[in-house]
């Protein structure tokens, strides 16, 4: 045990953040019985559940030292990262429990990869900025970063304490607006001067800022999951406005503004989508057809459908606004997929289900009613769980794996 405080107390050296509240600290759950158990939990759980682990798809000892590296520096420490390695691939092998299903097709996608600085930070939620640089979130760092895709230089800039910003979205100034998960805040920051301006939840119960996006009037609209609110934030004078859902624990989630102004929210905590009135902020709920029915991410094509991602019950959804009728498929993985981010480019559909392994990215033709997927890379393994994807100006899509630290662009030929 005293090899294991030694490790801890070198948090900083090791790039796993052990300041930070963990997510499975003190969870150790059943991991095999090992000499080196007392270490890989020490080590490993500090920052993740234990199930990230058993859950995994398993890799060999060259997949779990690549794997290892994308999430904490043992650089400094061989012998240490050869008996994590060892226990790892000896007692989680590469197996099927979770397979997923990858469908082939015609289309074509590459994956580009850029691994953040900071490791341990949870990179997520990449966004195209409108000079073309990408942003992201490092939630557990406490961090927003700029990447340069043209020549990969990343910046990252430290946020006011406890932000723990879920999610970035960008103004047509190209200022980057983050949501402050922890502190009950949305941050702006300058690029061009790195200051951050604070805007504070009027309400003490207001306290998770989650997803945000701009509408054409240039307000801020962002939901609060487990405050059971959403927001609008008025960046001229800083007024906020908050509405709570009409059902208890419906867990506003994604949110997305249609052509015609209005604010559409998924309900990760119930069968619901919910449109918001801009000029009102009064709400109507719009219940989804199976009762056990969660909602993470929607996204709008150009014909108003509200299409959507039927997360507990492994189903890509399409909701008619005008109609109020709902036609769900099933996703080539199963029920237990678990849909998650979702994006529509050229009303072609492409999300990801995250409850499989590898993680697939899935493309829906809303046409010919057909699936494509591809397994989503980190280096030469697949590990990670794309939480939120959108599209570039260009058309490519932005996505991340959020476990291994890393921003991806998939640029899509479809000819």
């Amino acid at each position: 045990m005293a090899r294991i405080s030694r490790l801890i107390g070198m948090g900083a050296i090791l790039g796993c953040l052990v300041s930070l509240p963990a997510q499975g600290q003190g969870i150790f759950g059943n991991l095999a019985d090992d000499p080196n158990k007392d270490l890989v939990e020490g080590v490993c759980l500090t920052c993740h559940r234990v199930n990230m682990i058993t859950r995994s798809s398993g890799y060999t000892s060259e997949g779990w030292e690549e794997l290892i590296a994308t999430m904490i520096d043992l650089s400094h420490a061989p012998d240490v990262q050869a008996d994590i390695v060892a226990y790892l691939s000896e007692h989680y092998p590469p197996n099927t429990n979770r397979q997923s299903v990858i469908v082939p097709g015609d289309v074509e996608v590459a994956f580009q990869e850029w691994q953040v600085p900071t490791l341990g930070q949870r990179s997520r939620d990449p966004v195209e900025a409108p000079d073309g640089a990408i942003w992201w979130v490092g939630q557990m760092g406490n961090i927003m970063g700029r990447l340069d895709p043209e020549t990969g230089e990343m910046k990252e800039y430290t946020l006011p304490e406890n932000a723990m910003p879920h999610s970035v979205t960008m103004d047509d100034d190209g200022n980057a607006w983050y949501t402050g998960n922890k502190n009950g805040s949305i941050g702006k920051l300058d690029p061009t001067t790195g200051v951050i301006t604070e805007f504070k939840m009027p309400d003490p119960a207001a306290k998770d800022p989650h997803t945000a996006v701009f509408d054409d009037d240039g307000i801020l609209w962002f939901t609060l999951q487990h405050s059971n609110m959403i927001g609008r934030l008025d960046p001229d004078t800083g007024d906020i406005k908050l509405v709570t859902a009409p059902t208890k624990r419906s867990r506003p989630y994604g949110i997305k503004v249609d052509a015609d102004g209005a604010i559409w929210v998924a309900c990760n905590g119930s069968n619901c989508l919910i449109k918001v009135d801009p000029e009102t902020m009064a709400l109507t709920e719009n219940k989804l057809p199976i009762p056990a029915t969660t909602v993470r991410r929607l996204d709008i094509a150009s014909d108003g459908m509200i299409w959507y991602v039927n997360s507990s019950q492994g189903r890509l959804g399409r909701f008619d606004p005008t109609t109020g009728e709902a036609t769900e498929w099933p996703s080539p993985s199963g029920p237990k997929s678990h849909p998650y981010a979702l994006a529509i480019i050229d009303d072609v559909v492409w999300y990801n289900e995250s409850g499989v392994r590898p993680d697939p990215l899935v493309r829906f033709d809303p046409v010919t009613e057909t699936f494509q997927s591809w397994p989503i890379p980190t280096g030469n393994i697949y590990a990670g769980i794309v939480r939120h994807m959108r599209k570039t100006r260009n058309g490519d899509l932005l996505i991340h794996q959020s476990s291994t630290n890393r921003i991806i662009r998939v640029t899509i030929s479809e000819d």
